[in-house]
Order: structure tokens, then sequence, then C-alpha cells
């Protein structure tokens, strides 16, 4: 065991915990949060199963976006399909056997890999060059941005210029399960693409990527468009009108 080995492993957990406990106390956060007014943007479902379709399309297909501009939804799609392939593809490391599916996938992970930097540097062009959205970028969105492309860059590099031994990666991450550091190869490409992406689990439950979850929890598309059929009111506001009644 090395202590480069080590520093690795304990960046890790301490990544792990950060992410893990940061999603659970803004995911909580969100749940307490009343929403006092009904307003779903319309036109909404009128029943619940309209709702859990019209988040799975929002979610799968990135329908309101697909409406409002479709150069941003092209890129946008990229970059999340892309991701999508990417987390796929890299499942490989923290499951043995690798189940049949997860074979299946892994060269379309290396497309979903370019895929995620073309759409990253598509939607980074536009707030450089689109003057409206550039007065609203902050120095936070282009530090993101510059994090998301170049951990899909120094995993491409990995797989098309320096390669690595995925078997030692694959044994370094599977040990830290158990508590056991094992030996990570130090190649330059493969330590900067994990600090990269460690820096990013912790980043994320602080940062606009926090969107993800978020969507689940806006009143905009979660909420039933049935103001006539049924009162709608905040479960506080409820209770102080139940304590007024009691008076």
């Amino acid at each position: 065991m090395s202590f480069l080995s080590s520093v690795y492993a304990y960046l890790y957990y301490f990544a792990a915990f950060v992410l893990i406990a940061g999603l659970i106390a803004k995911i909580v956060q969100y749940a307490r949060t009343p929403a006092p007014l009904k307003i779903p943007t319309t036109p909404a479902p009128t029943t619940r199963s309209g709702v859990a379709f019209r988040i799975t399309r929002e979610v799968v297909f990135f329908e309101s976006l697909f409406r409002g501009n479709k150069w941003i939804w092209i890129f946008g799609w990229m970059f999340h399909f892309g991701l999508f392939l990417v987390t796929l593809r890299h499942l490989r490391y923290f499951v043995d056997p690798v189940p049949a599916p997860l074979q299946f996938i892994q060269p379309f992970g290396v497309y979903g890999g370019i895929a995620m930097v073309i759409g990253l540097a598509g939607l980074w062009a536009r707030r450089l060059l689109v003057d409206r959205v550039r007065y609203i970028t902050s120095l936070s969105d282009h530090l993101i941005l510059g994090l998301l492309v170049a951990i899909g860059l120094s995993g491409l590099m990995m797989r098309f210029v320096l390669h690595t031994d995925v078997v030692r990666v694959k044994e370094f991450f599977q040990g830290l399960y158990v508590g056991q550091i094992n030996q990570l190869p130090a190649d330059p490409f493969l330590l900067l693409h994990l600090f990269l992406v460690a820096a990013l689990m912790i980043i994320f439950p602080y940062s606009k990527l926090l969107h993800m979850p978020g969507l689940f929890f806006s009143p905009t598309r979660n909420q039933v468009d049935n103001p006539r059929e049924k009162r709608h009111i905040a479960p506080w506001a409820q209770r102080m009108e139940q304590e007024q009644e009691a008076q």
C-alpha cells in the first residue's frame, strides 16, 4: 500500500460521505418545504398518474426544454444521455461478476463519453456567446462546466491515449467496500480523473447540479391541475386553520 493509494482512499471515503449526507439533507429540506399555492405549469395533468408520466417525460426527454429551445435541448440531452451511458459503463468497477447488460453497454459507454464532452462544449459556448445568458452566468457556472469537461476529457485520454490497469483500479475500489486499501496505479491521467470526480462528488449537493433530484420536488411539475375539484392547502396552513377552529 502506497501513500498515494491511502490519500485517494480517504479522499473517496470523505467524498462519498459528503455526497450521501448532503443529498439526504437536501432531499429532506425539499420534502419539508411547503407549497402553499397550486402552481402547476399548464397544460398540466389532472391525475396523479398523468403527473408521473409528465415527470418521466421531463426526466428522460427534457420535454419543456425541447419546447423552449431546440439547440439547447440537443446539447443538454447529449450531455445527460452521454453521462448516463458513462455511469453505466463505470459500474463494472464496483460489481463482480459484471452482469451481461453491463458487459453489453461497455462500447456504447465510450461513445457516451464523447457525446458528453460535445454536449458540454455546446452548453459552455452558449454561456460565452449568447449575451443574455452570459450576463446571468457566474464564475461558479464556468467552474462546474470546466470540471465536467475535464472529467470527460481525462477519461477519454485514458481510453485513447494513455491506458491504465483497469483490473487494479477495480481491485482498489472494491477493497474500499471492506476497508482495505489496495494499490492504485500511479498513472497521471487516472489520478487526475479520480481527483476531479471526487471534487464533483463533494460539491454536487451544494451546487446547481442538484437540479436532478430537485425536479421531483418542483411544484410546477409534481402538482395535479385540480384547483376546482380539490382545495390545495399546505400542511402548515392546515394546522393553523385547525388551531383557529379549535379556539
